[in-house]
């Protein structure tokens, strides 16, 4: 399967979060999500929709849309397994499904996403894998922090006896 892009939409088009896995102009991208909410029909039970160029597999999620566009040579089977790991990345990376949790925690979603897709191709991750390695630290990040708290206790306990000097009654 080839995942072109993966992205959070709202029901009228608008892109929250977009991540694109292959080349592809800002222009075209907005294109295709712009162009995704006037291809679905009313009342269809199908959660995927073709266009000359692309497949458009999507999953309602409250008032969004989960969005994975793909070519249309891709495994249909495979391209819905993916959404469904989308789905479940989403509610939990996003803290809630609405707007403002999509936007808010748009970079910890398009961690996720780069963890479950990679050159387009999908990654075999499951929800517990994708925690654990968007949640991986290094060694040097653990030292920098370690660095900085004690850089700030230096700084609070500097102003302390500053602040004391001060006061100190003559």
């Amino acid at each position: 399967m080839v995942l072109l892009a993966a992205s959070v939409c709202t029901r009228d088009g608008k892109a929250l979060v977009s991540r694109q896995f292959v080349e592809m102009t800002k222009a075209r991208i907005e294109g295709l999500i712009a162009t995704f909410p006037k291809l679905l029909g009313t009342g269809k039970q199908h959660t995927f929709v073709e266009t000359e160029s692309v497949r458009y597999v999507y999953q309602p999620l409250e008032k969004l849309y989960v969005l994975l566009i793909t070519t249309k040579a891709s495994n249909i089977l495979e391209d819905l397994e993916t959404l469904r790991l989308f789905a479940r990345v989403i509610p939990e990376y996003a803290c809630g499904t609405d707007e403002n949790d999509v936007l808010t925690h748009a970079f910890q979603l398009i961690f996720a996403f780069d963890e479950i897709i990679a050159l387009g191709y999908r990654e075999d991750v499951n929800l517990s894998q994708i925690r654990t390695y968007t949640e991986m630290d290094s060694h040097d990040e653990r030292v920098f922090r370690a660095v900085q708290e004690n850089k700030e206790r230096d700084a609070k306990e500097q102003m302390k006896q500053r602040a004391r000097e001060l006061h100190k009654p003559d």
